[in-house]
């Protein structure tokens, strides 16, 4: 009885292991994306010549290179402007699937720029 309590207990820690190993990767992704969305807002806020197109654009280069499955429809880009200062403000909405052994979920990400 002991042996099968040590296989169970040493399978549990196996598979806890495994799905860290299969989470860790999307919320690691999705914090460098949100960096790269700060870094993307803070230099074409800057750049009156830059379309919402071209921030989109931008971001979404952003997301190819985390290889992060989003289209351009997910992206939202709203510009803020006030006397003397113009900001960009870009956030973007997506879900990635988890596939461990016997389930699947969903884990659904909403990075943005910083603050409107």
């Amino acid at each position: 009885m002991a042996t099968v309590k040590a296989i169970g207990g040493i399978l549990a820690v196996i598979f806890v292991i495994y799905a860290c190993f299969q989470i860790a990767p999307p919320l690691m992704a999705n914090y460098s994306f949100q960096d790269d969305l700060r870094t993307v807002a803070l230099m074409d806020s800057g750049n009156m010549q830059k379309t919402d197109d071209d921030v989109r654009n931008d971001a979404l280069r952003k997301a190819r290179e985390h290889e992060l499955p989003i289209d351009p429809k997910q992206i939202t880009v709203q510009r803020i402007n006030t006397p003397g200062m113009t900001a960009v403000y870009v956030a973007a909405d997506y879900t990635v699937t988890v596939n461990l052994p016997g389930y699947s979920f969903d884990m659904h990400f909403t990075p943005n720029s910083g603050n409107k």
